[in-house]
């Protein structure tokens, strides 16, 4: 086995248990922290696969960013000690159910498609270029999709923390 094959089966393995980790854990802080390292393991295999550039922005906008941004709104809404309840049979049930249905259908759509190679000719991939590209609005450019997805994320880290502040309020009304 040559250290390429020891890496991936290493940050695939890390991938694998951590996310098992953020959906099975109880406590939401854990939680952000398992998701944490499963965008770190992504990264590595980024870097492994020598995409240097998709590495670092996993890195800058996931790992550094969501991440952060997720744990700051668990900090701010004073829910750092929440706890979830244990989910009953039938959601575990629906969950495996699910998961075992979605993995046959990927599964199956790989085996049963042909990958052929393309002949097209290879885009330029230098920096220079893909910095045109996220600054762009024209055709290629991802400006527009990168605008409208972050303010998604902002108006619902916003409602978020609305919903979280209006429970604490009812909660230390109702214990007075």
């Amino acid at each position: 086995m040559s250290l390429y094959e020891v890496m991936f089966a290493i940050f695939s393995a890390v991938i694998l248990v951590f996310s098992v980790l953020t959906i099975t854990s109880r406590r939401i802080l854990r939680a952000a922290v398992y998701l944490l390292f499963v965008l770190i393991s992504t990264a590595g295999i980024y870097f492994w696969l020598q995409y240097e550039f998709l590495a670092g922005v996993q890195v800058a906008l996931y790992a550094g960013g969501i991440v952060v941004l997720i744990i700051f709104s668990i900090l701010l809404t004073h829910h750092i000690e929440h706890k979830f309840d244990k989910p009953g049979l039938w959601n575990v049930i629906a969950g495996f159910g699910i998961a075992a249905l979605g993995s046959f259908i990927a599964i199956s759509t790989i085996i049963n498609h042909d990958f052929i190679p393309s002949n097209k000719e290879a885009i330029d991939s230098s920096v220079k270029n893909i910095g045109r590209q996220l600054v762009s609005t024209g055709h290629d450019g991802y400006v527009l999709p990168f605008e409208v997805i972050s303010i998604l994320l902002l108006a619902a880290l916003i409602g978020a923390i609305v919903v979280a502040r209006k429970e604490t309020d009812k909660s230390e009304t109702t214990s007075k």
